[in-house]
């Protein structure tokens, strides 16, 4: 009797492999927020209408701050410049598909755990340090993006904390992630 090995098949997609990293952390949220009795982790219960849509308004606003902010910097300082060249090393060609599965899942998946499901517990400064490791890249030319991970980290939790809700964070965090990865990865 013989038994051959089924194949493998397809190595998977880089976007299968961020929306199964990103779906972990969302996975993780929700556990933890329902562990501790607590499953709207999104705070959408009992929201009047215009804040769950002011909430997503303000994000967009904060997040294309942050964008343009980005590129003053990546035309006026050397840092930011080596940052920008480092990314586009270690990320190399995304397709437009690439970009906005990375964007979508990175800000649904930290933003469930990092501001819905951490903050609430551990309070505005521990979930924000969490979140700042999360991005520690992988050498020293990475620290400005770590840096500035944690003033983002502080700045999505006040966010949440002003509106009730994650829809501001999420929305940041999405057009940020966005806008700054086309702006890497375009030739």
């Amino acid at each position: 009797m013989r038994f051959d090995r089924p194949s493998p098949g397809p190595p998977l997609s880089r976007a299968s492999l961020v929306i199964g990293l990103y779906g972990a952390l969302a996975l993780i949220a929700l556990m933890l927020s329902s562990g501790r009795g607590d499953p709207d982790v999104y705070r959408m219960a009992d929201r009047p209408g215009w804040v769950l849509l002011l909430s997503p308004l303000l994000g967009v606003v904060l997040g294309l701050a942050v964008v343009i902010a980005s590129r003053i910097a990546v035309t006026h300082l050397e840092w930011a410049r080596a940052l920008h060249r480092a990314f586009r090393d270690l990320l190399g060609p995304l397709t437009n598909r690439e970009i906005l599965v990375l964007a979508a899942s990175s800000a649904i998946g930290e933003e469930l755990l990092f501001r819905g499901a951490l903050m609430p517990w551990f309070g505005l400064i521990p979930s924000t340090l969490a979140f700042g490791l999360l991005h520690i890249g992988p050498g020293v030319r990475f620290l400005p993006w770590t840096v500035s991970a944690l003033a983002m980290g502080f700045a999505f939790g006040a966010l949440a904390q002003a509106t009730g809700d994650l829809g501001g964070p999420i929305a940041a965090h999405f057009v940020i992630n966005l806008l700054n990865l086309r702006f890497i990865t375009r030739p």
